[in-house]
């Protein structure tokens, strides 16, 4: 699997992978190979995240207080 994918690009992957099992009309050697592809998608999707919520916490913690965002503005 690309872990180069962004996580909207592997977010979309997963969803055609399930998408794609739900219809039940897969062979159950396709479905195992689509999980299998669907699990490694979990993990980059979730390593992502992981990396997101350490940079926000850094940024957070650099700055020693939650800065308000204000779109408006």
């Amino acid at each position: 699997m690309d872990e180069n994918l962004s996580f909207e690009e592997s977010l979309d992957k997963l969803e055609e992978i399930v998408n794609k099992l739900e219809t039940g009309e897969v062979p159950l050697d396709d479905a195992i190979e689509e999980f299998k592809k669907a699990m490694d998608l979990v993990k980059i999707c979730n390593d992502k995240l992981n990396a997101a919520e350490e940079s926000i916490a850094k940024i957070v913690q650099d700055n020693d207080e939650l800065i308000e965002f204000k779109p408006n503005e």
